[in-house]
């Protein structure tokens, strides 16, 4: 049952490939308990999805806008969809 479990979609724009950004994601999520998977896109952002209780996305979203040191994060577009009950947080590669 996940009464209180979110899941987003997260496009993150800006310098966000190259950096470390997805190993960063990764980390962060795992800490966190956040369950879901993180990409590079072919336009140059980042696309991940992200499922846990609101609080536990919230933190995770706010580490993320952050990013590691030499990344920047323009801009995060997050949409709410239907819980999908990931197992755990990976990083695809095309």
């Amino acid at each position: 049952m996940h009464t209180n479990k979110k899941h987003y979609k997260i496009s993150v724009i800006g310098k966000v490939q190259g950096v470390g950004y997805r190993a960063f994601a990764k980390n962060i999520a795992d800490k966190l308990g956040v369950k879901g998977f993180v990409k590079n896109e072919h336009d140059g952002t980042v696309y991940m999805e992200a499922e846990a209780p609101q609080v536990t996305v919230e933190k995770f979203l706010l580490e993320c806008h952050k990013g590691p040191q030499l990344s920047k994060v323009d801009h995060m577009d997050i949409i709410q969809v239907p819980v999908t009950d990931f197992t755990d947080f990976n990083i695809q590669t095309h």
